[in-house]
């Protein structure tokens, strides 16, 4: 079962549940970059020197929970035939021009361009050749990169969604590829972000209609 509060009021009435295909499903792995996916990262780093502990819930699930389930749903993946897709946030050049306004200024706070330590994939979860990856410049995936296209040529039609934030660049990717028509579900531990509270309203908002939230384990029985 997922890690929600018992609170949790999910309003599911439109949010039928859709079969899952493995060989046709895909395992999106959000933003698990040392910019602010890692507790070595500039972020984590900077917090510390500073002496701020506003992202301590955020590096102990994502080290404890996020890298561990992630980890399993990958192994599980590739053993069902599925496809893993990562997808990265950052600019293409270190002047960061060639990102949106709004988010120039933390890509150069965080040295967070392609081809910089920070913008790399975590050792923990880190690609295989097979795998697919995609560079993205704004929050979600979809509004300025391939994804849609890749992933229709993969023919997937069911999508896991992993990484952080959760609220941020995992909740808006979700969204766009349940507007697109994508069986979506939200893997509850293995995602997370800053505040714990964001975290499940988050993912309570979400199931109100745009897909399912389910647990790392739940997950693993649907791909068996």
């Amino acid at each position: 079962m997922t890690n929600l509060p018992e609170t949790a009021d999910y309003v599911q009435a439109y949010n039928k549940d859709r079969p899952t295909d493995p060989k046709r499903s895909a395992l999106i792995i959000v933003d698990m970059q040392y910019a602010t996916g890692h507790r070595d990262g500039p972020l984590a780093k900077r917090m510390k020197e500073q002496g701020l502990t506003t992202t301590d819930w955020r590096f102990a699930r994502i080290h404890g929970s996020v890298i561990p389930n992630t980890r399993r749903l990958i192994d599980a993946m590739r053993a069902a035939g599925g496809q893993i897709v990562y997808v990265t946030v950052g600019a293409g050049q270190e002047n960061c021009c060639d990102a949106p306004p709004h988010m120039r200024e933390m890509f150069r706070d965080m040295d967070n361009y392609e081809g910089a330590t920070a913008h790399k994939i975590i050792e923990e979860l880190k690609p295989q050749k097979v795998d697919h990856i995609v560079r993205k410049t704004s929050i979600g995936a979809f509004a300025s990169t391939g994804i849609d296209h890749l992933l229709r040529m993969l023919d997937c039609e069911s999508l896991f969604m992993t990484g952080v934030s959760t609220n941020m660049c995992v909740e808006t990717t979700a969204r766009e590829a349940a507007d697109r028509g994508y069986a979506v579900t939200m893997v509850e531990d293995a995602c997370a972000t800053t505040h714990e509270d964001l975290h499940h309203n988050t993912m309570r908002n979400f199931q109100r209609l745009f897909g399912k939230v389910r647990s790392t384990d739940e997950v693993l029985e649907r791909l068996a």
